[in-house]
């Protein structure tokens, strides 16, 4: 029952800014973990971040280490993506996921077989 929306993909340039939402309609989010993934054309998906159920520990990949920021604002139960000085190879198929783990040896990156529960995926193109 438990359903994930993103939404704010978009094409922007070379240095731009985006801020993913990810939602559960219905549903108290910050019972769970939820991570962002990412997937381009002939890549295999990759983990981006993930952000703990109530402590809100995050982590996040080396590639977007600096530039991205997962936060969740738990009064209005989202959980966000920033995404800031965009490159090239941000391009992809951004998807939010959510489970309920623990802390393992994963950490700060949990497998996407942690999670239990994806959304559909937002495009995000970073081009000129």
């Amino acid at each position: 029952q438990l359903r994930l929306v993103e939404s704010g993909g978009d094409l922007v340039p070379p240095g731009g800014s985006l801020r993913l939402s990810c939602t559960a309609p219905g549903f108290t989010l910050d019972y769970y973990a939820v991570g962002w993934f990412r997937q381009a054309p002939g890549k295999e998906r990759e983990a981006v971040s993930c952000i703990m159920n109530i402590a809100h520990d995050t982590g996040y990949s080396d590639s977007v280490k600096g530039r991205f920021i997962t936060s969740r604002d738990s009064t209005k139960e989202v959980v966000y993506l920033q995404m800031n000085n965009l490159k090239a190879e941000d391009t992809g198929v951004y998807y939010c996921a959510a489970g309920k783990f623990t802390y393992g040896m994963d950490w700060p990156l949990p497998s996407e077989r942690e999670y239990s529960v994806w959304g559909q995926g937002t495009q995000v193109t970073v081009s000129s």
